[in-house]
Formats: structure tokens, sequence, C-alpha cells
């Protein structure tokens, strides 16, 4: 099993999205990309080449993309949102207070949530990390990217729904 620190929770209808994803880019994202960098290379002079130097980008973009959807697929926890107990949990919904505002945002990784407009955060993101096992109404700050600190109290945990 993945160790916690690198796990991410994923939902299985999540995981299957992103398994298809991998599996097109695997294969014919990369033939694809391929017939361009071939075809752009028989154009000649690939310092000038505007063709080229895009397809090769676009190349590196993807295998990226691999990488990350490979690693994320490897070390997922896959099955049903964590139902609420009303303590913040990768996969959970918070509504939280932060800085004097209330948001509301899924725990966990973004791909969790495809087209869903909620606003994600990461486990390991500054506020992530800062409310993961706090109950319904316990209070933290958590030092943002600035330097500034920021206070949260949690107002709300629900279970993730879907999309």
């Amino acid at each position: 099993m993945a160790d916690n620190a690198q796990a991410s929770f994923l939902t299985q209808e999540a995981y299957d999205r992103l398994s298809a994803e991998l599996e097109s880019l695997s294969t014919t994202g990369r033939e694809e990309i391929a017939k361009r960098i071939e075809a752009a290379r028989e154009e000649g002079d690939l310092k000038e080449n505007g063709g080229y130097h895009a397809a090769k980008d676009e190349q590196g973009k993807q295998e990226a993309r691999i990488r990350t959807l490979t690693q994320m697929l490897r070390d997922a926890v896959v099955g049903d949102a964590p139902e609420s107990d009303g303590t913040v949990q990768s996969g959970t919904v918070v509504t939280a207070d932060i800085a004097g505002g209330v948001e509301t945002f899924l725990l966990g990784n973004r791909e969790i949530a495809g087209d869903s407009s909620l606003h994600v955060y990461s486990e390991a993101s500054p506020l992530g990390s800062a409310i993961l096992g706090l109950a319904v109404g316990e209070s933290t700050s958590y030092q943002a990217p600035n330097g500034k600190e920021i206070a949260v109290t949690v107002t709300k945990v629900e279970t993730y729904a879907g999309q």
C-alpha cells in the first residue's frame, strides 16, 4: 500500500477517468505527437521550424502529465468518499471561516472534483495540512506563502457526493 504521506484519495470514478486519460496519452497521444514531430522534421531546418518546436514542447508537457498520472494512480487510495464524522479528512467537503470569509472546498486531490466548480485544496497545502484532523468548531492558523498568519475555523464537514 502507498505511504500515506504520498497517497491521495481518489473516488473510483476519478480513478477510472484518470486511468483512461493515461491510457490515451500513452498510446494514441504519443503516436500523434511523434507523427507531428516527424512531419515538422521533414520541413527542413529545425532551428527556424516553429511547428517542430511547438510539437516538442507539447510532447514535453504530455510526458510530464503521463508521469504525474502514473505516480498519482500508483499511490492512490481508491474508494468511496469517506463518510463525514465531523472531522476534516481527505476526500471531505469542508466549510471554514478563513480570515473572516466563509469558503467551501474539497480537501484532497483536484482530480477528484473533475469538472466540478468546487475549489480543491491539497492535504499538503498550508491550509490543508493545518486543518486535517480538526473537528467542526475547532480553530487553528496557518502560514500563507507570503508569510502572513491566517486564522481558520472549521464550521462544517460533509461527505463528498461527487460532481
